[in-house]
């Protein structure tokens, strides 16, 4: 079942730091849709406009570079799961999405690692970068830091929104945020070819942005069975959820099923991705939530099939290995066997 994407809240990030009336009406309303719904748009963000336009120019570049060039940088060559793959690579719950992706995180040195070194160690270490497209880098990087500087401080927000001290989700952070960006691109394919442009899921981290185009095509499971349209809206990135939030308000907050449909056979549709992790070596605890919201949690609804893990780098990790099951056993075969 779809519906039209008026279901989905929309907030003007603008009143956090309005009135004070304006600002507890932010709160209120940031509360209900990541709790209700678990998906929002963000207005407002401070994410420069013309920043974003670059970004989605830059991004259509890439994917229409010759192959060799993509494959130069193919995600294969990376231990930290950075770098292209072509569509049909990622599995989401058993099959491959019709998808080409570039993936990328922050940029860090590789780590020292021993047999003592915990396995999500090796997750950390540079990204790989086009020689075609020099210009890719420093807008990536640039857009990287300026969506890290908004989250986290719309992680401050959801803090006071839960009636905690603002700076009650920091230690998760620290210096090293693990943040993760995926250029996306869904080509079109006709009806009878299948339309898994990226099957239904839950994100694992904390927050999800997505910048999309004007192609139609992402999908949020409200109820069971019952999907809305998330449709382009101008001037919005889409925010939900993810699973460790929602672990770490015992299912006060709501990590959302989604799923994105593919275009029609003539068209494509890019969506440009940035997704905010706490460090790798955090432990996420249960925050406690004063007596009139924790009576309201619905406890976390960790999939039996893929279990959470209040350890993020394991949990990030067992993310990477399941989705990306070439590069998994050409890096971390001592894991997977």
């Amino acid at each position: 079942m779809s519906q039209t994407s008026t279901t989905i809240p929309l907030v003007d990030f603008s009143q956090f730091s309005g009135t004070p009336e304006e600002r507890e009406s932010f709160l209120s309303q940031l509360r209900y849709a990541a709790r209700e719904i678990g998906f929002f748009y963000l207005r407002n963000h401070g994410v420069d406009a013309t920043l974003l336009h670059d970004v989605q120019r830059v991004a259509r570049e890439f994917f229409a570079l010759p192959e060799e060039d993509k494959l130069a940088v193919a995600m294969i060559n990376s231990p930290h799961f950075r770098g292209y793959n072509r569509a049909a690579s990622e599995i989401t719950r058993g099959q491959p999405d019709w998808r080409e992706q570039f993936d990328l995180g922050a940029e860090r040195p590789k780590l020292s690692v021993s047999a003592e070194t915990p396995a999500w160690a090796r997750l950390q270490g540079p990204n790989q970068w086009p020689e075609a497209l020099p210009e890719l880098r420093p807008l990536l990087l640039r857009w990287q830091r300026e969506m890290t500087a908004m989250s986290l401080r719309l992680l401050r927000a959801f803090a006071l929104a839960l009636k905690l001290p603002e700076d009650a989700f920091d230690p998760l952070y620290g210096e090293k945020p693990n943040e993760h960006i995926k250029l996306i691109r869904y080509p079109g394919r006709v009806a009878s070819a299948g339309n898994q442009g990226v099957g239904a899921h839950k994100d694992s981290g904390f927050l999800s942005f997505l910048l999309q185009d004007e192609q139609r095509g992402l999908q949020v499971e409200v109820e069971e069975n019952e999907w809305v349209d998330a449709l382009p809206v101008a001037d919005t990135l889409v925010v939900n959820i993810g699973e460790l939030l929602e672990l770490a308000t015992n299912g006060y907050l709501r990590a959302t099923v989604h799923r994105v449909v593919s275009p029609p056979a003539e068209g494509e549709r890019l969506s440009l991705a940035f997704f905010l992790g706490a460090q790798l070596d955090a432990i996420v605890p249960l925050f406690p939530l004063p007596p009139e919201l924790a009576k309201e949690a619905r406890g976390d609804a960790s999939d039996p099939l893929n279990p959470l893990f209040r350890d993020v780098g394991f949990n990030y990790l067992k993310g990477r290995l399941r989705s990306h099951p070439d590069v998994a056993q050409r890096y971390y075969s001592d894991i997977v066997g």
